[in-house]
């Protein structure tokens, strides 16, 4: 014992002074407890802290005539009232009698591809140009239906397939939106064989769910005619007038009868009429209560305000109970995944789930308990693990932020990683196949283009021009650009062609998308025309320098493991040595159990308090007036909006009635 004192001692200072400092008996002694020779330190603190708890107790109190507990957890719409909650704040809907959050179709995003296949195929087409009374027009129609190239377009619109005869056109249309009518042929909907083809029935639709339907309130999960005694509701679709096909809908509508225009005319006064829930059950415009048939709604669990995803008996019959299983999944946590959670949203979810909250607690204390006993079984897997995991977070934290910082306005993550994985491959392939190097150089419109790049930015094969029959008129003799039996992206116009795409291009060899934007070879990241997902320049040029500096921090973290192998050893030791000590010494563990109590006891009674506090937000603190642009409302990257510019912030929606 002598010898390891003077070792200490040599290493660490004066081992003499280390030894009497808190030797026993001595004046420091610590072998009973804390030291006998102590003074009170904390005297003012304690009034101090006492008045602090009387200030809020006293606030608490006061606020128990106003405050409402419910808006803590009862469900929110898609505007953010409150579901069975009579009192709205800034004057609100009276949603007392509807307290069921569920979940209807998104009639513009349901409908999207239909209209455009309503308006923009070959026969809707040919009946436009027939009534358009200017040229102006007809390339106005032509640029807003991406028939054909132009800037505001990347490509033709995939609708399924094009129409080009009266018959053809009323059967396919009819038959798509039967599908979205009639319950009896709800089933086909979300099959690949439907007459809306694979749009509802991939898991992208389902994955994207926040798009496809509202969240509104209502008296039931799922409400169907037969109910209820009180009529149902008709609401007849047209686009919103925003929206770039309004115009075309408004001017084919008010068009004259003709061999042309009717048939178009009949589909779209008939085809687009929609059934909509009574305003008792759903108390909204029309247009937000239209449910889709072959999806029903159930209670998330007896007795909850929430509902979830289930679909209709006919349909699983169709699909199978597995793909139905998983398409409901896949739609609930797609909303679970978009919902934004504020501090009030947990405060009710703690006030709403507190008995669950104790016994949680008590087996967290109890399974921790046991771990400390195990933990010196299996401690070192534990490190190992969390240290190679530390890693596997470096590389996909690095990805994830290169693939974000050139991700373009309306593109996905993995959409923007697909396309930068084709423009790799392809690049790697075309150097080790090409006989020679061509120039990938590109500025402006790619007019200048001469390179040799044959595929598309999601990786379509090009046609080679001349050969091609989807649009014969782009061929070698028309436009020097392209050369003879080339196959290569180019951008040809002449200076007299009214559209003329932004970037160079080419003609598929997909039938539903006759042609798309290529993106040079060796450009892995090109710049988004549309806009990008984040607007701030120099945050998405930090988003890049970050990528890199995320990898590297996780190459000298990788360093640092590899050089302290043998620390992280004799850490594991120790730390099998502390777990014998509590297995050995059974009687300290009553210390966090006493902790443990006192802080639950001290939690449960900070929440219940709190809870009224957080729904005490003055009546006016937020504009009720609606506004007309949404950057008004919401604001720009620069300057809060008139609903942003205040904490807690408020919500912002486009209401229908406007």
């Amino acid at each position: 014992r002598g010898a390891a004192a003077s070792a200490m001692g040599g290493v660490c200072g004066s081992g003499e002074t280390q030894d009497s400092k808190f030797q026993k008996g001595g004046e420091n002694d610590l072998s009973d407890g804390p030291v006998q020779s102590r003074g009170c330190t904390d005297i003012l603190c304690v009034p101090l802290f006492i008045a602090a708890q009387v200030g809020f107790l006293f606030v608490t109190f006061y606020s128990f005539a106003d405050g409402n507990q419910a808006k803590l957890y009862e469900p929110r719409d898609y505007q953010g009232a409150y579901c069975g909650v009579e009192k709205n704040w800034n004057d609100g809907p009276n949603l007392a009698k509807t307290p069921k959050l569920t979940y209807t179709m998104n009639v513009t995003s349901f409908l999207d591809i239909v209209v455009k296949q309503t308006l923009c195929s070959s026969q809707a087409a040919e009946a436009m140009m027939s009534i358009l009374p200017s040229q102006s027009l007809k390339d106005e129609y032509s640029c807003d239906c991406c028939r054909t190239p132009c800037a505001r377009c990347s490509g033709a619109y995939d609708t399924g397939g094009d129409l080009t005869s009266a018959a053809g056109f009323t059967t396919t249309i009819t038959a798509r939106m039967d599908e979205m009518r009639d319950p009896s042929k709800a089933s086909r909907l979300f099959s690949p064989g439907s007459a809306n083809g694979d749009t509802f029935s991939t898991d992208k639709f389902w994955s994207e769910a926040t798009k496809y339907f509202n969240q509104v309130c209502s008296s039931e999960c799922q409400l169907n005619a037969s109910d209820t005694t009180e009529a149902w509701r008709t609401y007849v679709y047209k686009p919103s007038p925003d929206n770039e096909l309004s115009k075309w809908w408004n001017y084919m509508l008010n068009a004259s009868d003709s061999s042309l225009t009717t048939p178009v005319k009949s589909v779209m006064t008939s085809a687009f009429t929609l059934s909509a829930m009574p305003l008792s059950a759903c108390p909204y415009h029309p247009s937000l209560c239209v449910p889709l048939p072959g999806i029903s709604m159930s209670e998330l669990m007896p007795g909850s305000d929430y509902c979830s995803f289930a679909m209709a008996s006919r349909v699983v019959g169709a699909l199978g109970s597995s793909a139905a299983e998983a398409f409901e999944s896949m739609g609930f946590d797609s909303f679970r995944a978009a919902s934004t959670q504020s501090f009030g949203d947990w405060a009710g979810d703690f006030q709403a789930s507190i008995d669950t909250f104790v016994v949680v607690c008590v087996l967290s204390f109890c399974i921790g308990l046991v771990f400390l006993v195990l933990l010196r079984f299996f401690v070192g897997c534990c490190i190992w693990a969390s240290i190679v995991l530390s890693l596997l977070f470096f590389v996909l934290a690095g990805f994830l932020s290169f693939v974000v910082s050139n991700q373009c306005e309306g593109a996905g993550v993995l959409e923007t990683g697909k396309q930068t994985a084709v423009a790799i491959v392809v690049a790697g392939s075309t150097k080790l196949q090409a006989a020679e190097n061509a120039s990938e150089a590109l500025s402006g419109e790619g007019a200048d283009y001469r390179g040799r790049q044959r595929y598309t930015k999601n990786g379509r094969k090009c046609l080679a021009w001349d050969d091609q029959a989807v649009m014969p008129e782009y061929n070698s003799t028309n436009y020097a650009a392209l050369e003879q039996g080339s196959h290569f992206c180019r951008n040809p116009y002449a200076a007299e062609d009214p559209n003329r795409a932004k970037t160079i291009w080419c003609i598929t060899n997909d039938p539903d998308v006759p042609w798309e934007e290529c993106t040079p070879i060796g450009v892995i990241q090109p710049d988004c025309s549309q806009g990008y997902a984040i607007s701030s320049k120099n945050s998405r040029d930090a988003l890049w320098y970050l990528s890199f500096v995320i990898w590297a921090l996780g190459g000298v973290w990788l360093i640092i493991v590899l050089c302290f192998v043998s620390r992280i050893r004799l850490a594991i030791a120790l730390n099998k040595v502390a777990a014998v000590f509590v297995g050995s010494n059974p009687s300290i563990l009553l210390v966090p159990v006493v902790q443990a109590i006192l802080t639950i006891s001290w939690c449960i009674g900070w929440f219940y308090a709190i809870s009224f506090l957080m729904t005490q937000v003055p009546d006016n603190y937020l504009p009720k007036e609606a506004f007309a642009t949404y950057a008004e409302a919401y604001g720009t990257d620069t300057e809060p909006g008139k609903c942003t510019d205040k904490w807690p912030t408020g919500g912002v929606w486009k209401d229908p009635e406007c």
